[in-house]
């Protein structure tokens, strides 16, 4: 509610009273009246969406690491995700959909297809608007 009203005013204290206009134009009184207070959020920047980004990287590593694959993800790959998971009206909430839609599932389909074993490492990289993988199998002794 009120997006729309973020994008055109960066400074928050003539955001809060435009908002609460849109709120009472909104929402019936009795509702509005159960409201204890509003919370007005800044919006994301670069540097958070990255941190956001290397978070939830940070989760599906571990969920890799339960089959000894190692996951590194190039700067550009980080990028490319940033900027297609990243909404200005959602905010940052797109960007597990994105990560599993773009990593993920490829990773999985390529368990399951076993183009992937236990103890690879695999490369996340970024090439045009593209992620695409690049796996190197642990390197094996020879005798």
């Amino acid at each position: 509610l009120g997006s729309h009203i973020f994008r055109e005013y960066e400074r928050p204290e003539k955001v809060r009273p435009l908002l609460m206009q849109e709120l009472r134009n909104t929402l019936r009184p009795e509702f509005l009246n159960r409201i204890d207070e509003v919370v007005i959020f800044a919006p994301l920047g670069r540097d958070e969406i990255a941190r956001i980004v290397d978070i939830q990287l940070g989760h599906l590593r571990r969920r890799l690491a339960a089959r000894r694959i190692e996951l590194e993800v190039t700067d550009g790959a980080r990028a490319l995700l940033g900027r297609e998971g990243y909404d200005p009206t959602f905010g940052a909430r797109p960007l597990k959909r994105t990560i599993q839609r773009l990593v993920q599932d490829p990773l999985s389909l390529k368990l399951l297809q076993r183009e992937l074993s236990d103890g690879d490492t695999v490369t996340v990289d970024a090439e045009g608007d593209a992620i695409v993988f690049k796996r190197a199998a642990p390197a094996q002794v020879v005798r």
